[in-house]
């Protein structure tokens, strides 16, 4: 059962759009983030560096795609909230405490909100060009 979940799953990460995809990796990493802070209430240190390292990987891929040319300000100041994620995440890894994981999911969650509204936006607007 597992192998046809995994099989189900690398073929929606393959057809889906860029837009869907940044949305899959933002919450993958808010979902990361938030099992790192139950594993730190339970006091599961190896959940905890699981996670937290599962959410950093994640953070570096969306930083490593961004495009500055064509981003301009948005990506520079994207890069620097990835940066800010990054150093949360190894803060709170390094340390075990909880406050640096809440830090880095406020912006995520900031972050995914605003990516499901400009998707959503652009949506409309290629729907009423049609």
């Amino acid at each position: 059962m597992k192998n046809a979940y995994q099989k189900y799953k690398q073929t929606s990460v393959q057809s889906a759009s860029r837009e869907k995809l940044l949305l899959m990796l933002y919450e993958g990493a808010i979902r990361f983030i938030k099992q790192a802070i139950i594993a730190i209430d339970n006091k599961n240190i190896a959940d905890r560096g699981v996670n937290i390292g599962r959410a950093f990987d994640i953070i570096i891929e969306l930083n490593n795609t961004l495009n500055h040319e064509a981003g301009g300000d948005v990506a520079k100041n994207l890069e620097q909230l990835y940066m800010f994620i990054s150093e949360q995440l190894t803060k709170s890894n390094a340390t075990g405490q909880k406050k640096p994981l809440e830090d880095a999911l406020k912006i995520l969650e900031t972050l995914y909100s605003g990516w499901v509204e400009a998707i959503e936006k652009l949506k409309r607007e290629e729907n009423a060009n049609k």
